[in-house]
């Protein structure tokens, strides 16, 4: 499974990184482009998973409607990349995007007008507030997804979020407050894990899904992006402002690991139950610990995991390494694989494309409409979202431990 280059997920509302990736317009079938610039980190480089939006492969060949029913939908964050906008909610045909919210008045009104919504609001928590509204996309900067998300259950709305699912040091507090929100709401909640789709991993979730694999015996993910020395710019809570002193100064490479683990999660439905971590020193200042507010010194992170089914995995996260770039991921099972085993990807919706991220923005949307309409359960539910992201994060005080092993929190509904 050698998969597509992948993003840092982007949020508006208080919101990530530069420029604007190719998105389809709104209007039932009408797909127009809404921009023509892809976003560029401070080294000019094309962010990963936005060089190209894949408008072509599975749409509308073989889809078939469910219902006629359409699932009201607010939409928070835009951000200098149109994030919030490029997950084809404004062309779902079960989809009436309703709302729109951005903490930036200009990108808001811009959101609003990229997704058809007509009401906004000045936050996301004013929309949450919205009863008319069934549920909401978060698509905001990573240290607010499981607030906002927490929020938003509690007033019985199904809730999609960006990824993490959790942030930091919060994150295994934040994880059990978001685990009973779920459990207690009944509502949805997924996270747009975007590896989930790319096409090698879902083929691989097939095959596995079959039998065809056996126990997976080893596995292994990759999210490597060098930020340089000037880092990559973010929403900087200080002044409002999206600058290089934001939230991903510093960022702690296992803090954003989930487009690393799904290669394990997402292909089998297991879990990781025990973790060693390692991190290296970084070169760039940013990853001196006295220069962040995360006080992380490392920017390149590997994480050796035990899992539920008895194999093993090994996941890295890497801001710093040359000549690395990317998500990737393999997974080997006690047998080969079958030809006999279809892995090809769900047809999707007329008017909702592939789109960024090796393909996943549409698959990841249809799949969590599908969810609400049928009642069942997301392809990244809470349990799936809260064991790829703590993984990292104990792997990270593992790592502060000097590769001590540590258990990792078991949440299933």
């Amino acid at each position: 499974m050698n998969q597509d280059k992948s993003n840092l997920s982007r949020r508006g509302f208080l919101q990530g990184i530069g420029g604007a990736g190719a998105l389809l317009g709104m209007g039932a079938l009408n797909q127009q482009s809404l921009a023509a610039e892809a976003p560029r980190d401070a080294q000019g480089n094309i962010i990963p998973g936005f060089e190209k939006n894949q408008n072509t492969g599975t749409h509308a060949q073989g889809w078939k409607p469910i219902s006629d029913r359409k699932i009201r939908v607010g939409i928070a964050g835009y951000g200098l990349c149109q994030f919030g906008a490029s997950w084809f909610y404004q062309n779902h045909p079960n989809v009436e995007v309703v709302a729109a919210t951005d903490l930036d008045p200009g990108r808001c009104a811009a959101l609003a007008k990229a997704v058809g919504a007509k009401k906004t609001y000045p936050s996301c928590e004013e929309m949450i507030k919205d009863k008319s509204i069934e549920a909401v996309y978060i698509a905001t900067d990573a240290p607010s997804h499981a607030r906002l998300a927490i929020m938003a259950l509690n007033h019985g709305k199904h809730v999609a979020s960006a990824v993490p699912a959790v942030f930091g040091f919060e994150a295994e507090d934040e994880a059990e407050e978001l685990f009973n929100a779920v459990k207690k709401s009944g509502m949805k909640y997924m996270m747009n894990e975007t590896s989930t789709f790319h096409a090698g991993l879902y083929a691989d979730r097939m095959q596995y899904q079959a039998g065809a694999l056996g126990k997976v015996i080893y596995s292994e993910g990759e999210y490597y992006h060098d930020f340089g020395p000037h880092g990559l710019a973010s929403y900087n809570p200080k002044n409002g402002k999206i600058d290089k002193n934001g939230w991903r100064r510093g960022l702690v490479p296992m803090w954003y690991p989930t487009h690393s683990t799904a290669y394990y999660v997402s292909v089998t439905g297991g879990r990781f139950t025990e973790v060693s971590g390692l991190g290296t020193k970084s070169l760039y200042a940013e990853f001196q610990a006295e220069n962040n507010e995360h006080k992380n010194p490392f920017g390149t992170e590997v994480a050796m995991l035990k899992t539920s089914e008895g194999g093993i995995s090994r996941m890295a996260v890497s801001w710093d390494m040359k000549n690395a770039h990317g998500e990737k991921g393999r997974c080997y099972g006690q047998k080969p694989r079958s030809n006999k085993v279809k892995g090809t990807r769900p047809a999707l919706p007329p008017g909702v494309n592939a789109g960024h991220h090796g393909g996943s923005h549409g698959q990841l949307t249809s799949n969590f409409i599908e969810s609400i309409l049928l009642d069942k359960k997301p392809i990244v539910d809470i349990g799936d979202a809260l064991n790829m992201t703590l993984a990292g994060v104990i792997a990270h005080k593992s790592a502060l431990a000097g590769g001590e092993w540590m258990k990792i929190p078991q949440y299933d509904l």
